[in-house]
């Protein structure tokens, strides 16, 4: 079992792929993100390299103290087969990424059939001594077929590798770099160890590859998770503009056609304006990344003067925003000032005011919305609640900024938007 290596090498081997081992299980333990098939696959395979390095250390002493000759066979053979069997799990990960049945695939039962005729070659040395064999003083030794032995190990890990290039285009930038990187250099160390003598090195190759390829799927998992909730925040705006309150069209439109009796000019200009509203919550659907503040401020002010327009003297707006070279996610400022009108306005207290401010703050830039309305409990079930959730979500996945909601000093409540500096708009 020990070639040109001394024991001392071996123990720091094992030592080495003992702390891998727990370091793999112990981030799979602790790190969200990866789904539970995947984390089945790794758990299982850092416990077969856990297995192996306390099998290292039993090695190590019988080489010490020789023990009898059928133990060192038979922990020989177990260390082999448990070896053995991350290629073959490798194999079963790739199908699975790559959507395929296990059960049922044409390369899984062709790398399991050179699997078997491994194992067999295995547990048949010990009678006729051509693979490996043991000297009396409990010396490990190559027989002279012992590059046959490892054949079949090698044309599985080319199956192997031949499937990852078939489905190549089943998997993801990430996830075909960890077959790839983690499938060749176990291939490279199998062939050398033909003619070289490496095998002790062949577990902690195999470990460092595993956790490479845990760090990259993991990596990629999480992208994916991250875009699915970019996807799902997209969608949401989709149904905010889809939603449009029936009521404020209804309102909006019995309006214009009261004013083209009364003030044909307002008229034409509430038409203008209601149609800006109009495309700005459209082109919001098509939207999938920030847009410049400009454009949401314009969107929102034509949507303040059609309902200035119903409400006359009643609503009032007040815009302090010198600082505009930022950008938001498409429809957060005019959902939020929609908000305040819809919740916060008390037709029975007097002119509801809104201001809109800008600035520019260390860390990026700053929108503060704030009423004098009737004011809610920013952290309960409520429908503004949840809308402005809605919103905050949206701002945290494609910006990576921040809504707040507090109590206005003067009564109703203020709004802050935190935008984190990005590209000029």
């Amino acid at each position: 079992m020990i070639f040109w290596f001394d024991s001392y090498f071996i123990y720091f081997e094992s030592g080495a792929t003992l702390l891998l081992s727990l370091v793999g299980l112990w981030f799979i333990a602790v790190m969200p993100g990866i789904d539970r098939w995947s984390k089945r696959f790794f758990r299982s395979l850092f416990t077969i390299f856990l297995s192996l390095s306390i099998i290292g250390f039993i090695d190590t002493i019988m080489y010490s103290y020789p023990a009898p000759m059928w133990i060192m066979y038979c922990v020989i053979i177990l260390e082999t087969v448990l070896l053995s069997l991350a290629p073959l799990m490798m194999t079963a990960y790739l199908l699975h990424c790559c959507g395929e049945d296990v059960h049922s695939s044409k390369l899984f039962h062709a790398v399991m059939s050179l699997w078997g005729v491994f194992i067999v070659m295995l547990v048949i040395s010990p009678f006729n001594e051509i693979f490996y064999y043991f000297t009396p003083d409990g010396r490990y030794w190559r027989g002279a077929w012992y590059p046959v032995l490892l054949l079949p190990m090698i044309a599985a890990m080319l199956l192997t590798i031949a499937g990852m290039m078939r489905y190549r285009e089943r998997l993801s930038r990430k996830a075909f770099l960890s077959f790839l990187i983690t499938l060749l250099p176990i291939t490279g160390v199998l062939v050398v160890d033909m003619f070289v003598e490496l095998y002790p090195l062949i577990d902690i190759s195999i470990v460092i590859s595993a956790l490479s390829m845990y760090s990259l799927i993991l990596s990629d998992q999480i992208e994916q998770d991250l875009r699915r909730q970019r996807e799902i925040a997209n969608q949401r705006t989709s149904i905010m503009v889809l939603q449009m309150r029936p009521h404020f069209i209804y309102n909006t439109m019995t309006s214009i056609y009261c004013l083209c009796g009364q003030d044909p000019q307002l008229a034409r200009q509430v038409i203008m304006d209601f149609t800006t509203y109009l495309r700005k919550n459209f082109t919001a659907i098509a939207s999938a990344e920030p847009i410049p503040f400009t454009s949401e401020l314009e969107h929102t002010r034509a949507y303040l003067a059609v309902e200035q327009a119903q409400y006359e003297d009643s609503l009032f707006v007040d815009y302090d925003t010198p600082h505009k070279s930022f950008r938001v996610p498409p429809l957060t400022l005019q959902p939020i000032v929609e908000n305040a009108i819809k919740h916060g306005r008390d037709p029975y207290a007097g002119p509801f005011r809104i201001s809109i401010k800008t600035q520019k703050t260390d860390s990026g830039s700053e929108i503060v919305v704030a009423d004098n309305g009737r004011g809610f409990d920013p952290t309960d079930d409520s429908e503004p609640h949840i809308a402005l959730k809605n919103i905050q979500q949206r701002l945290e996945l494609m910006c990576g900024g921040s809504l707040t909601v507090a109590p206005n000093d003067g009564g109703g409540t203020v709004v802050t938007v935190a935008i984190p500096d990005s590209p000029e708009a």
